[in-house]
């Protein structure tokens, strides 16, 4: 009873304090930089929970548990910047058209090394059962070494079939590295996999490994999904190394993936983001020897290839702006298809710009989800962006994992970068970006092959969707950018 009217004296008290709290806390944030969506989230959370969202606001802007990273990190990547020499006649010619791929690779080379490339090859991969074929008889080819980065890396068919040319590989004196991110180590992999590699000859690693500490770090994950083989050959796109995404197991319907095989000049970059990966943790890192130019120009090269990197230690948001840089210069269309769609401010205006001012802009989601608060998040979007002219469509035969931008004919990306805050924000990423290269006819006829399977959002669709979908996405709306 004490207690109760000792409380009932002070309340008033502490409301004020609180009050007085929470005004601060809102001064701070307006005075953050950080999108304004992020923004409006912290605002919502300190107000429902002041002194708890206070604590998590101060635990991950201290950056706890990643300072050493993040110094290695830009540390590597400020050593390296002049690593790969940007081709001068190539950035003269890009300069001369108009096209704004100069100043898009000027951009990125704020900080990091992203040439642009001619004497490269590329090739399209609508699936990813097509991208497994083409990369196992490339790894057999392998000489001198392969360096393999993937988000996942799951025990099964598909990696089975990889591990037994890597062990091959590694018998006969090939430098065979492995690096996957450390989730793996929760659910797919044991915790000592990269000992069992290396028995048989192959260097492994897992990416920031859980452990039983607290950290904010855990919050950066390693999404890159990288092959390089001889410093001639490289893939990248949405493929991980696991049996769903060739389809040999069903999770959620069909597995609509794909993928990019670049034979070249341009291959070099991928070596670069690898190699600055892989040596977070050496005390000698060594780049140079694998990043000489031997002068080797494919048969087939044509137009302009330039493979970039995302991190999210830096002050840029590296993935968002290429997107909305082909949104803002595209003339007739814009053709995208991502698996997850949670927008920023920023990206929700680029899209109903562009729809807006007459660009044709289609979007292709996921008929069957994976994930279904991020569905219906997704759906929480559709209302505005169909009201500005866009016109979005569900792969009805399953799950759509393809992080694809495709524009006028004449620029695409394929690459690791979903429209959702957790790839433009808190991931490791990386992209190919083709400029005038022949494959981009095949990206287009592969995305009007899959739009044929999929069945259209309309406004009359939007009101006939499932309240629960509704209930969800409004409410996973105020969390978004914490998901």
């Amino acid at each position: 009873m004490g207690v109760y009217w000792w409380l009932k004296e002070y309340v008033t008290y502490l409301s004020v304090v609180m009050g007085v709290f929470t005004l601060l806390m809102v001064i701070y944030l307006f005075n953050c930089e950080m999108d304004a969506t992020v923004k409006l989230t912290w605002m919502f959370m300190i107000a429902v929970f002041p002194l708890p969202t206070a604590f998590f606001l101060f635990f991950t802007k201290t950056n706890s548990g990643q300072g050493r990273i993040k110094k290695r990190v830009r540390k590597l990547i400020e050593s390296t910047k002049d690593a790969i020499v940007q081709p001068e006649n190539v950035l003269r010619q890009v300069k001369e058209d108009g096209s704004g791929v100069a100043a898009l690779s000027q951009y990125l080379n704020r900080n990091g090394c992203f040439p642009v490339f001619d004497r490269t090859e590329s090739h399209y991969f609508p699936v990813g059962e097509e991208k497994f074929a083409a990369m196992l008889e490339e790894l057999k080819k392998a000489e001198k070494y392969i360096f393999m980065e993937y988000f996942i890396v799951a025990e099964g068919y598909m990696w089975g079939r990889v591990l037994e040319v890597l062990i091959e590989k590694a018998k006969v004196g090939v430098d065979v590295r492995v690096m996957y991110d450390g989730m793996c180590e929760v659910s797919l992999l044991p915790s000592d996999y990269v000992r069992r590699l290396s028995k048989h000859g192959i260097k492994a690693k897992a990416f920031s490994p859980i452990m039983p500490v607290v950290s904010s770090h855990y919050n950066y994950r390693d999404h890159r999904k990288i092959l390089v083989i001889d410093g001639k050959v490289a893939f990248n796109g949405g493929v991980n190394l696991a049996d769903e995404y060739i389809n040999r197991v069903e999770r959620f319907g069909h597995w609509k993936d794909t993928a990019i095989m670049i034979r070249g000049a341009a291959v070099k970059s991928f070596t670069l983001l690898f190699l600055q990966m892989w040596n977070i943790d050496e005390k000698s890192p060594e780049f140079l020897p694998y990043l000489e130019d031997d002068g080797y120009c494919p048969e087939n090269a044509d137009g302009y290839v330039m493979p970039y990197g995302d991190c999210p230690l830096d002050e840029d948001k590296a993935g968002e702006t290429v997107y909305m840089d082909i949104l803002n210069r595209a003339n007739n269309y814009v053709h995208i298809m991502t698996p997850y769609l949670i927008l920023d401010g920023e990206m929700e205006m680029a899209l109903k710009y562009a729809a807006e001012r007459g660009v044709e802009v289609k979007l292709i989601l996921p008929g069957i989800p994976d994930k279904k608060a991020a569905y219906a998040l997704a759906k929480s979007h559709y209302s505005s962006l169909v009201r500005a002219g866009m016109k979005i469509y569900e792969y009805t035969p399953g799950f759509v994992h393809a992080k694809v931008f495709v524009s006028d004919d004449v620029k695409a990306v394929v690459g690791t970068i979903n429209l959702d805050y957790r790839s433009l924000y808190h991931h490791f990423e990386c992209g190919t970006f083709l400029y005038r290269t022949a494959c981009i006819a095949d990206i287009e006829r592969d995305f009007q092959d899959t739009l044929a399977k999929c069945r259209q959002v309309t406004s009359e669709s939007i009101q006939k969707e499932k309240m629960s979908y509704k209930l969800v996405g409004s409410v996973m709306k105020f969390i978004a950018p914490l998901m």
